[in-house]
């Protein structure tokens, strides 16, 4: 007998996912791959589109083809900042530019010459900084740096809604894609900038949809129902947006830390020019107010330092439980010691101060500071919202430290932790489901936990 699922590709920068999903949600299926990078025309790394488009088709065929599964739905979950220009033909122009390439400091000035106040336009469409991470910036830089290849551009996409258009042939565009941190839409007017009609891009900008939108189509001969793609961080927000009745704080944990509050009524920064302030925008279109933080790459800058100063073997790291005792013993006079690389903050020393005899003082004393750090970026992201539910998933979900640490510094907050390991794919299967989810959703699908902070002596 066939199960009935639901597939999703799940494209992220390094791995690239392919699931799918019963109708309860479990996971039933899984493929993973990893490509290797080409170049642009300016010799910078690059996605290879033409061999995930091909992967893409391939993995999908041959599930099609499979006795033991029966596809009733696909959806595409994917990074933002990336945008796809096609031709008349609907062949792609140019590379996917990556959105860490450099971006000409002189195009960023005649932006802003034409379109500033710099601090006024970043408040307005809830960007932190003008560079190739807002995929606006990039079809300008494109126009003006490029203009014999813009000529030829009939239809931009964003990276999800092209994984859809590769099945569907159908150009649409979304409200998550358009509204992580772009500086294509204006959150006051709910709306794209004016900036966006003054350039004519609205022209080559397919038209907006719902994210929740389906198209049912045949494909090989199959009925099936095809979305038309969401951005990631906007799908990991979905589970806990449709199973909690309560107001949250979702922060999503890894090499960057993003605290999401999806319930402001204030989401623009009252800061114009404040660093790591962006907007995401929820499946319906509401603003998403989220601070940055560059937690887990500090975190590994920091640990192999610890490991080679104290000459601890590989990993060590990962078995250090929390020690009430060295706690108390560093917190009864605590004082700053680690110099952040990848993090600025007011409180750090000039040089780091290892002051310890051993790798778990160094280790705790590490992970109260860089705690510090991420209470600072929950209560921003807070701001004067009444909230005080807090969800951690990615990375630090399971570090022992952070999380009883985080649990003292806010006893004031209900903390959970969960295993979103699906995090992004499962979002976008619940994106094109009718299914609706309740308050035991994440506790069955997320191996969702409850933390208490522990006894002060």
């Amino acid at each position: 007998m066939t199960l009935k699922v639901t597939a999703v590709f799940d494209i992220g920068k390094t791995n690239k996912k392919f699931f799918l999903f019963d109708k309860n949600f479990k996971e039933v299926y899984k493929e993973y791959i990893q490509f290797d990078e080409i170049t642009d025309e300016d010799g910078y790394p690059t996605e290879n589109l033409p061999q995930l488009q091909k992967w893409l088709k391939s993995v999908f065929n041959k599930i099609l083809d499979s006795n033991d599964y029966d596809v009733e739905a696909i959806n595409f979950s994917s990074y933002g900042a990336s945008l796809v220009h096609l031709d008349e033909n609907g062949i792609p122009l140019t590379p996917l530019y990556n959105y860490t390439k450099p971006l000409d400091k002189s195009i960023v000035n005649n932006f802003i010459k034409r379109y500033g106040p710099r601090e006024d336009f970043l408040k307005t469409t809830g960007c932190s900084d003008l560079t190739m991470l807002n995929s606006g910036l990039q079809l300008y830089w494109l126009k003006y740096n490029k203009p014999e290849v813009f000529k030829k551009v009939k239809l931009t996409l964003h990276l999800p809604q092209y994984l859809s258009y590769i099945f569907t042939g159908i150009p649409l565009s979304e409200y998550t894609s358009i509204g992580c941190h772009t500086a294509l839409w204006d959150y006051q007017k709910k709306d794209y900038h004016s900036w966006v009609y003054k350039e004519e891009f609205h022209k080559i900008l397919p038209p907006i949809v719902s994210t929740e939108t389906s198209i049912n189509m045949n494909y090989n001969g199959k009925r099936i129902k095809i979305g038309v793609g969401i951005h990631d961080s906007s799908s990991a927000l979905l589970p806990y947006v449709r199973s909690l009745n309560k107001k949250f704080i979702l922060v999503s944990t890894g090499t960057w830390s993003i605290s999401l509050n999806p319930f402001t009524d204030s989401p623009i920064s009252a800061k114009s020019n404040e660093s790591n302030s962006i907007n995401y925008m929820r499946i319906n279109g509401k603003p998403v107010k989220a601070k940055r933080l560059f937690l887990g790459n500090e975190y590994k800058i920091q640990v192999k330092k610890l490991t080679d100063y104290f000459g601890a073997p590989y990993g060590y790291h990962r078995l250090i439980k929390f020690d009430y005792d060295i706690f108390f013993d560093i917190n009864r006079n605590f004082k700053y010691h680690y110099k952040w690389e990848s993090i600025y903050d007011k409180n750090m020393p000039k040089e780091t101060m290892i002051t310890y005899d051993t790798f778990e003082y160094a280790y705790h004393q590490l992970m109260m500071e860089l705690v510090q750090l991420q209470i600072k970026s929950i209560k921003k992201a807070i701001g004067d919202d009444k909230i005080n539910r807090i969800y951690i998933d990615g990375g630090f979900s399971d570090n022992d430290l952070f999380i009883k640490l985080l649990s003292h510094n806010l006893r004031d907050k209900k903390l959970r932790t969960t295993d979103a390991s699906l995090g992004s794919a499962l979002g976008a299967a619940i994106a094109i489901s009718d299914k609706k989810l309740n308050s035991k959703f994440l506790k069955k699908n997320y191996a969702l936990k409850k933390h208490v902070p522990f006894i002060l002596k």
